[in-house]
């Protein structure tokens, strides 16, 4: 499984605290604000703002904060943010792609390479890990949708090319294209999903040890932590016994 789901996981068991919650919804607002900007401010004409929204209810934000993130768009408010990508490494060599939505490319970069360096990590250039990672798309859906037969059967019906079940959930990968056409597809079986969006999916996994483990998830509580930042994605593999041990 890839290292983001490892890492919703980790945040998850550390409890849902209130800074998380009101950091997380700002950043979802800001997708959605974007995704409207970007195309019509209906959703189901813009399949961006659809699984922006989709992704905002599955965290269980307000109605009221997305129709306002919505409203920002359609009466050109808010600030002008850009899609950026920073590529690096973090502590054991594990590949990290980090994906940014900002308005100020200085204050982001500056921020991003230090929460990377002061962590065990560098950054590189442009290129310099995403050839180790496939961009495809990605539908999340929460444990609750069906068994992993049930799950695999509509995937495959629905022209998905992968899926990953777990006691966690379930991941669809799809083609690029393909994705928001899938997602389509899968909601008269499985009902709405928690997410689909683009995705950097790892070809090699790095199975990171104990100590390692630890400053990797320093860093990525860092990265989290910044506003600018919306995802992360990297190619680490947490053992159970290692996980167990960080507690």
């Amino acid at each position: 499984m890839a290292g983001h789901s490892k890492f919703k996981n980790i945040m998850h068991r550390k409890g849902a605290q209130d800074k998380k919650r009101s950091a997380m919804f700002s950043k979802l607002s800001r997708e959605i604000t974007v995704a409207a900007k970007m195309g019509l401010a209906d959703p189901d004409m813009n399949p961006r703002l659809r699984a922006a929204i989709n992704a905002a209810k599955a965290q269980s934000m307000p109605k009221d904060n997305i129709q306002r993130a919505i409203d920002k768009a359609s009466k050109g408010e808010g600030d002008n943010y850009e899609e950026i990508r920073y590529e690096g490494f973090g502590p054991a060599g594990v590949s990290l792609i980090i994906e940014a939505l900002t308005d100020n490319r200085n204050r982001t970069a500056t921020n991003v390479r230090t929460a990377v360096s002061k962590n065990g990590g560098n950054l590189g250039t442009a290129g310099s890990v995403s050839h180790g990672f496939d961009r495809l798309g990605l539908i999340s859906y929460p444990a609750s949708a069906g068994d992993a037969e049930k799950v695999f059967e509509a995937a495959l019906e629905a022209g998905a090319e992968d899926v990953t079940s777990s006691e966690d959930g379930h991941e669809i990968w799809t083609g690029q294209g393909d994705l928001h056409e899938v997602a389509k597809a899968l909601e008269p079986v499985l009902g709405e999903s928690e997410g689909a969006k683009l995705a950097w999916r790892p070809q090699t996994m790095v199975t990171v040890g104990a100590d390692d483990a630890a400053t990797l998830f320093k860093l990525l509580d860092a990265l989290d932590d910044d506003d600018d930042v919306q995802t992360v994605w990297g190619n680490y593999e947490i053992p159970d016994d290692v996980m167990e041990k960080l507690g």
